[in-house]
């Protein structure tokens, strides 16, 4: 039988699925799976080369797929091992926007209430916060799983309520890494009610080229909000603070430096053990135990509870939820080992300010008696001035007070360098993380307090296993 493109089996629209898949292994019996190819990344934001899904159609339907979304023209590519399935083939230009229409389509048949989480740092762990302070007050909430934010895992994510639509709330954090208005895409397929923006840093700077840029991308969350919702923003952040502007409803602030309406007294570190403050807003205040500690968690905290309050939760409510949060993996997760020292493993992804920021929770939290080490990798997509701020960085650390910096690949080194110069004698290069491994494995001992923080390039997280299978947690 000779295919003909756009000609399918009509009983296909009669068939219900309830899954989604885009990677043929882990296609099962009843899913739709989309074919992905270089062209759909190209247009949707992604950078690199991808590999052109369409040739495992076959065995998608194999595992039990009832029809396969790909483009035409990798159809006729691929006539050879497709024509056999023509009839189950669902032709569009664009796979990927065919995902996030279906997804829209979805969202909006389910029609419940969306809260939308940016900002340059702290997404992930203000997701979590914010769906466990929810859920705790008895909403059930759909959230990412892993790093499923961006122009294909938030289709995904929203893609499971074919499944799952007895959810009351979705949490959904918004990422970009690129100047073509990913934030306002995803805000097409899900409108937040409650837009969240944490900060703005200079993170992939490389590709957006200044900080005032990454403003404008992130400021597309509050754009891109339904009427009459509530836009929740930092107040400490200039950046932040002037998107009250954009706003289509309420605007509620939080933050700890400048006047908000959610904002937090009486800070008291519990070392690793997390932060008591209590909690200040328009409905008055209360005390809070955080399992979390650093400024950067409160400020997420923060955020949670804002969040909250326009949800009705009460005082009680929210400090009930706030301290039964944990520490999402790779995000500042505190490792405790049994031969007596401690690990921040915070080796998920780096920036400048989120080091720093991590560095001085380490030092704070710390004992006397700790040996404090920061094993710190690369910084990627940090632009022409990427040198001179790992030099920079290196010597705030230095600063800080701490006792040994292991400095991972590449301008890790100028890392090293700054360090050095502003009087860190003990800082040591090396070329990759294998070797960091090795070194740490060497230097390491009981009451030790060790950072480990890095671009996700660097593959930081592998001095985390290497510790893992040498030690055992306690």
């Amino acid at each position: 039988m000779k295919a003909e493109i756009g000609r399918f089996d009509r009983s296909l629209l009669d068939q219900d699925f309830y899954r989604v898949s885009i990677d043929s292994r882990q296609t099962v019996q009843g899913d739709l799976f989309f074919a992905f190819s270089q062209p759909d990344y190209r247009r949707n934001c992604f950078n690199g080369d991808f590999a052109d899904s369409t040739v495992y159609v076959p065995s998608a339907f194999e595992r039990g797929a009832v029809a396969a979304v790909v483009r035409p023209d990798r159809f006729q590519e691929h006539k050879a091992i497709l024509n056999a399935f023509s009839e189950r083939l669902i032709f569009v230009e664009d796979v990927i926007y065919a995902l996030q229409l279906l997804a829209k389509g979805v969202y909006e048949e389910w029609g419940k209430r969306v809260v939308g989480i940016t900002g340059s740092a702290g997404k992930t762990t203000a997701k979590e916060i914010t769906a466990r302070v929810l859920s705790s007050a008895g909403f059930s909430v759909l959230s990412n799983e892993k790093n499923y934010n961006n122009n294909i895992g938030h289709p995904l994510t929203v893609l499971r309520l074919l499944k799952e639509n007895f959810h009351d709330v979705a949490v959904l954090e918004m990422a970009m890494s690129t100047p073509h208005n990913e934030i306002a895409r995803l805000c097409r397929i899900t409108p937040p009610d409650v837009a969240v923006v944490l900060n703005v840093l200079p993170v992939h700077i490389e590709h957006l080229g200044s900080i005032e840029n990454i403003a404008k991308a992130k400021a597309e969350i509050v754009e891109g909000m339904k009427s009459g919702g509530v836009a929740v923003l930092n107040a400490d952040d200039e950046r932040v603070s002037q998107m009250r502007r954009l706003s289509k409803g309420d605007v509620l602030t939080f933050g700890i430096e400048k006047k908000a309406d959610v904002s937090a007294e009486d800070v008291i570190s519990k070392g690793f053990e997390g932060t008591n403050f209590k909690l200040v807003t328009p409905k008055g205040k209360i005390e809070v135990l955080l399992p979390l500690g650093g400024r950067h968690n409160i400020m997420n905290a923060l955020a949670a509870s804002a969040v909250a309050l326009v949800f009705g939760l009460s005082l009680e409510q929210i400090a009930t939820g706030l301290s039964k949060v944990t520490a999402v993996s790779q995000r500042g997760e505190v490792l405790r080992f049994k031969e007596g020292f401690i690990v921040i493993n915070d080796s998920y992804n780096s920036n400048p300010d989120s080091l720093i920021s991590m560095v001085k929770t380490l030092v704070e939290n710390a004992t006397k008696s700790n040996r404090k080490i920061v094993v710190a990798g690369e910084m990627l997509e940090l632009g022409d001035a990427a040198k001179q701020v790992h030099y920079e960085t290196g010597a705030k650390i230095a600063s800080a007070g701490i006792n040994l910096l292991i400095g991972v690949r590449n301008l890790a080194e100028e890392l090293v360098k700054g360090a050095k110069d502003a009087g860190l004698e003990n800082a040591i290069f090396v070329e990759d993380s294998e070797k960091a491994a090795e070194l740490l494995l060497e230097e390491i001992r009981q009451s030790d307090a060790v950072l480990i923080k890095g671009s996700r390039g660097v593959r930081m997280e592998k001095i985390v296993e290497k510790l893992l299978e040498r030690f055992s947690l306690d």
